[in-house]
């Protein structure tokens, strides 16, 4: 490895952007965040505030015409943007982290990965939760046996915010690629696909629940994968009571846990991957249990250690692919492919039909 580090240039610097892209970019050795591009006052300030060697753009077109300065382009700006922006970027001859989803449809991401490998340039996708603490806890789990054949994959990411909080999120406009089945849902979607496999039949349930709301907030998900698993998959803002994140059913054995891996709390609360040596773990009281026959919630299974989370992973195996001393750790055809479901879900929601993929 060279001595001088990957400069950046991160486009966005509102939720994705200031709590999960920044500070795990500052953090990574070999990445160094070089520009961020914002056009609004108090994010530049906030931007200068966290990162005061950090150069300020207005526009993502002032990056760009510096393309010769930096080594990797990171889009953390609103959905709809992210095709455009990453088009741009890859024209301008720079590797591309694009936050999820990458695009609106699967055929504008499979469309990307042509333009990347013509190029020869990376095009990741930010997949964080591949590296929450309790999808790499049942990864191994998984890897090990512990479950026997795997059944039924139930995974739920789900909150309680009867009020709208407003902006392009929660917008009806197609174009704004906002609502619950396209933001949570490419996570769920995602894990499904890492854990289990393609996907040959969709079936979703998708709701406007909250007054005043336009897009979707409570939808559901069934998947049936080719490997013969069932994945059951909620995403909601509208859930009083939550449930658990996964239940995971096998020939031997199930596993349930509850609660939300802790990192981006943690970011969110001003905490920085580096700064402690506990990163990511959680306390022994929320591990899931393991067993067959009972309830958790009664008692039954035996707990097991959370591995901790780490959302650095992501970023330093992006370093690691542009040195060329690893792969992509997200490629756009794995993106696509989630999207090719969550397009199928969409549809089925719609038209109330199964979808086969």
């Amino acid at each position: 490895m060279t001595a001088n580090p990957l400069r950046v240039g991160l486009i966005g610097y509102g939720l994705a952007g200031s709590v999960f892209h920044a500070p795990l970019i500052a953090a990574t050795e070999g990445l160094a965040l070089d520009t961020v591009v914002t056009s609004h006052p108090e994010r530049q300030q906030q931007a200068r505030a966290e990162f005061p060697d950090v150069r300020i753009a207005a526009t993502a077109e002032e990056l760009f015409d510096r393309a010769d300065e930096l080594d990797l382009i990171v889009v953390a700006s609103p959905n709809k943007t992210h095709v455009p922006l990453a088009t741009a970027a890859l024209k301008a001859g720079l590797p591309v982290v694009v936050d999820k989803p990458v695009a609106g449809t699967a055929a504008e991401a499979r469309e990307l990965a042509a333009l990347a490998e013509e190029r020869g340039l990376l095009l990741s996708v930010f997949q964080n939760r591949r590296w929450d603490n309790d999808f790499l806890t049942l990864r191994r789990l998984l890897a090990d046996g512990e479950l026997g054949d795997a059944w039924r994959f139930e995974s739920r990411f789900e909150r309680w915010r009867p009020q709208l909080k407003g902006g392009w999120r929660e917008s009806g406009d197609p174009a704004e690629i906002g609502g619950l089945l396209y933001d949570l849902g490419s996570h769920v979607v995602d894990q499904a696909l890492v854990l289990f496999g393609p996907v040959t039949e969709v079936y979703a349930e998708s709701d406007v629940r909250r007054p005043g709301a336009e897009a979707d907030d409570d939808t559901f998900i069934a998947l049936t994968h080719a490997s013969g698993v069932r994945s059951h998959l909620y995403v909601s803002a509208t859930t009083a009571q939550l449930g658990p994140r996964f239940r995971v059913l096998g020939s031997r054995a199930g596993y349930v846990k509850y609660g939300l891996d802790p990192q981006e709390a943690a970011l969110r609360e001003g905490s920085r991957p580096g700064t402690t040596a506990d990163w990511g773990a959680e306390d022994e009281s929320l591990w899931g249990r393991i067993g067959s026959g009972e309830s958790p919630l009664t008692g039954g299974g035996t707990p097991v250690p959370t591995l901790p989370g780490d959302y650095p992973a992501y970023y330093a195996a992006v370093a690691a692919a542009l040195r060329g001393d690893g792969p992509n750790p997200v490629t756009a055809l794995e993106a696509a492919a989630a999207l090719d479901v969550l397009e199928a879900a969409r549809r089925s929601a719609r038209d109330k039909v199964t979808v086969t993929l």
